[in-house]
């Protein structure tokens, strides 16, 4: 059925491109390296297709290639594959058991539509500056696994998001998976966040992990999306609550300095003030 939503989607388009659909990463890559542009879910692309913000002039579906679709655990790092969906995300018994934050996030994310062909992937290589994801990969501090046919790199989430719709990515390079460390004995995380009611999109989230450790909180990690052009790891917030400060105490001022958005949803102000609220939330929630 997905796949012949997607033909439907792309014969709407008017504007001449090539298409091709690899079986193989090797061969993704390959035509990648030749200027191909990677195809996920295809929930951010093919809407900028139809509006000609963005016109391609070849497509490489990456839906036939199970090695990006997959969530596996070793020695305590769980990777998942670009081209998993959020439907799997939610459904995955490892993700429930061990990196609860990711599935809290995702029932957050879209409608059931979306979230059965939507990708992490495609998501974060999206780098749209309202969307979910980055908040709690910041907190998670995930590894972004970029490939090309010329090798490997491993870049942190916080390095690979560089402003409004752009990431580490080189030309040439996709990306290819994200890790995480599977959640020790004693962490809490949560994810909180002001709703766009049209869009779904967050005007302000927050993600919160945290890990306790004989009475006290050893390590906190917060992600802020939504208020600037790319989410933003709030480290002074951070480190009050590992100096033993209350959440909020902590969350004062944790977006001065920040050139917030502004828009017909919120005024930069509103924004700064909401990321106080919703971190306050998430660390509440995440200690809880």
């Amino acid at each position: 059925m997905a796949d012949n939503q997607r033909e439907r989607e792309l014969a709407m388009i008017t504007q001449e491109f090539n298409y091709s659909r690899p079986g193989s990463l090797a061969e993704a890559l390959k035509l990648i390296a030749d200027g191909g542009k990677p195809l996920a879910g295809g929930m951010s692309l093919v809407p900028m297709m139809k509006l000609r913000l963005a016109v391609p002039e070849h497509l490489v579906d990456l839906g036939r290639i199970a090695d990006l679709a997959t969530i596996t655990e070793d020695g305590g790092k769980i990777r998942i594959g670009a081209m998993v969906t959020y439907y799997a995300i939610e459904s995955s018994p490892l993700l429930a058991a061990k990196c609860p934050l990711m599935v809290t996030a995702v029932h957050q994310i879209g409608d059931v539509q979306v979230r059965n062909v939507g990708t992490i992937g495609g998501s974060i290589a999206h780098a749209d500056p309202a969307a979910d994801w980055p908040a709690s990969l910041l907190a998670l501090e995930a590894i972004v696994h970029i490939q090309s046919a010329g090798g490997t790199r491993d870049v942190p989430m916080e390095e690979f998001l560089v402003d409004t719709f752009t990431t580490a990515l080189e030309p040439g390079e996709l990306l290819a998976a994200i890790s995480v460390n599977a959640d020790p004995a004693g962490a809490g995380s949560s994810y909180q966040k002001l709703v766009q009611p049209a869009s779904g999109f967050a005007i302000v989230g927050a993600a919160a992990h945290v890990v306790r450790g004989g009475g006290t909180v050893t390590k906190c990690r917060i992600g802020i999306t939504g208020v600037s052009g790319s989410a933003f790891r709030a480290k002074e917030a951070e480190a009050a609550i590992e100096a033993g400060k209350t959440p909020a105490e902590a969350v004062k001022g944790i977006a001065s300095g920040v050139d917030a958005n502004s828009d017909i949803h919120a005024s930069a102000e509103y924004r700064k003030a909401m990321a106080e609220v919703y971190a306050r939330r998430a660390l509440e929630s995440a200690l809880a």
